[in-house]
């Protein structure tokens, strides 16, 4: 049960905080109060398409927060399948919204759309303004009947699912491998080609890795062994070598060491620095006779990994993909080969598929039908309990000429609405608001399949009045026994109903238009009952009237 709703900064609300009661819910109020601004809120909540202009003018985050008291051990346990935190039986569920992004959270933890949306689900279904239209469309009725049969048909419907996705890759398989010789020809020409180039590099695993191992080694050794010839160069005694210049030095300084202090202590620095060069070029020459390097070798290894390279450019991203490449190619031309048997086995697998998913579909759709019969009555019954006189209602069932992933059954709700009349497709039958009471019945039926907590009608109400208008606030508060019922209605006789009155209103406060809503008194009820029948002009016989359609509404209720 949704216990409360708390809005802040969502479009024309500026803060609202509701606690919201058991069994049947109403809100009412006048036109352009903003009462779908609260259904809006709820379905954000829930993971609702959003918009930045869902925030309220100059405030920087819009947030909606609702907190359900789960008593269904079943839904608790489904939550807890979704890894989603549950203490005791409180759920909250919040979304902030703000320019660029929005924010979900289930008790706290961070939570993806499709996770709300899951859980959401269990918790509350809402019917919006328009929703009954969908009753219109012949491809949405296999999915009311679907969703009313889910606890029979889950299992199956897996089972018809992987069926038909194996049937669909045996007959693709089948299609792509159909032929001429010509082409056939061709193919085969092409594959052969692949595998000889694969064949014909005689590749081992690990073998590029090696490679650019001993690759990296050598190209080192290579920047080495320039490196150090080069210096040998400019160190040793080769002309306009440091060793030349360093001996001419000493020549030229060695006659007059003997004259002077400071002539002699220089001579003897120079001929040190002659000695450590001469150390250091016998170190550098032993030093390069050590390098191993071969031009040769290295030129080899560096046309081998551009082989390997080029061959995994067009087949792998690794050694151990070209093979595999080559070993399913290899199948390929065994199979073009041997194309007539090849052929053979294709149709017989996919005629073994095709039993299998036949056997399954089958299997489905006899469930579907046991369960559509007993969606049957109960819709029946409920639209009789709606002021549908001697109404037949039918779901028809017929092949639909192809399998998919939801078997082969084309499903189209029936019916008749006038005594002595066949049943006829829906679409052609109904109008907006026969519309809307069929799809108040189908929602009721499938809440108490699937045990929905809370239901949210927008304006259930949509072109009726009088008699049937009754029978469907009589209708709501039967539903209201079994599940928490929120409504927005603009009839008195729904608003009668209700066990929490709730009254949304639009005031003007400094120079901005704000949307609030509260609970009504029982008086005060009476007092919004009376506007809804009255109008602009509430007169004492119009308020009489709203506290005797409330009375009734009372005895209804026992």
């Amino acid at each position: 049960m949704l216990q409360n709703i708390h809005v802040k900064n969502m479009a024309l609300i500026d803060e609202a905080d509701v606690d919201f009661g058991g069994h049947l819910n109403i809100l009412t109020g006048e036109t352009g109060a903003g009462k779908s601004i609260i259904i809006g809120s709820i379905s954000t909540a829930l993971g609702g398409k959003v918009s930045r202009d869902v925030i309220r003018k100059d405030a920087e985050y819009a947030l909606v927060e609702l907190n359900f008291k789960v008593n269904s051990p079943q839904i608790l346990a489904e939550l807890e399948k979704m890894e989603i935190p549950v203490d005791g039986d409180e759920v909250v569920i919040s979304r902030r919204i703000t320019g660029s992004r929005s924010v979900a959270r289930i008790n706290g933890e961070l939570v993806s759309l499709p996770v709300l949306r899951q859980a959401a689900a269990l918790l509350i279904d809402i019917h919006g303004q328009h929703e009954h239209q969908s009753l219109l469309y012949k491809k949405n009725h296999l999915g009311f009947v679907d969703a009313f049969a889910w606890d029979y048909l889950a299992d199956i419907k897996k089972q018809a699912a992987s069926a038909y996705q194996e049937y669909r890759t045996c007959k693709k398989t089948l299609d792509e491998a159909d032929m001429d010789e010509s082409s056939r020809a061709k193919e085969l020409d092409f594959l052969k080609f692949e595998v000889s180039e694969i064949e014909d590099a005689m590749l081992k695993e690990g073998e590029d890795e090696e490679l650019e191992t001993t690759f990296k080694r050598m190209e080192n050794g290579r920047k080495i062994a320039e490196s150090t010839a080069a210096s040998y160069a400019y160190t040793s005694g080769e002309a306009g070598s440091a060793s030349e210049c360093l001996s001419r030095a000493i020549r030229e300084l060695a006659p007059v060491s003997n004259l002077d202090e400071t002539a002699g202590n220089l001579y003897s620095q120079l001929m040190e620095i002659d000695s450590l060069l001469n150390d250091f070029n016998h170190d550098l020459s032993d030093y390069q006779d050590s390098l191993e390097f071969s031009e040769e070798d290295y030129m080899t290894i560096t046309e081998r990994l551009n082989e390997i390279n080029r061959l995994k450019t067009k087949y792998g991203t690794d050694i151990a993909g070209i093979l595999d490449y080559g070993i399913k190619q290899q199948k390929k031309i065994q199979k073009l080969e041997d194309y007539e048997n090849y052929i053979a086995d294709l149709k017989r697998d996919l005629e073994q598929k095709e039993q299998k998913l036949e056997k399954v579909t089958k299997k489905l759709t006899k469930i579907r039908k046991e369960q559509a019969q007993i969606m049957e009555q109960a819709i029946t019954e409920g639209l009789a309990d709606l002021n549908f006189e001697d109404v037949k209602f039918s779901i028809a069932f017929e092949k639909s000429g192809s399998y998919s992933a939801n078997g082969s059954d084309d499903v189209e709700f029936m019916i008749s609405l006038n005594p002595g009349q066949p049943v006829r497709p829906l679409v052609e039958v109904a109008s907006g608001g026969e519309l809307s009471r069929i799809m108040l019945v189908i929602k009721s039926v499938m809440a108490d399949r699937d045990e929905i907590p809370t239901l949210i009608f927008d304006e259930i109400d949509v072109g009726i009045s009088g008699r049937t208008a009754q029978k469907v606030s009589e209708k709501m508060a039967l539903i209201g026994r079994k599940h928490q019922v929120i409504c927005i209605t603009h009839l008195a006789q729904i608003a009668a109903m209700a066990d929490h009155h709730f009254m949304i209103e639009k005031n003007v406060s400094d120079g901005q238009t704000k949307t609030s809503i509260r609970e009504l008194k029982a008086e005060e009820s009476t007092d919004e009952l009376a506007r809804i029948l009255g109008g602009a002009k509430i007169t004492d016989t119009v308020r009489q009237n709203a506290k005797e359609m409330q009375e009734l509404a009372a005895q209804i209720k026992k």
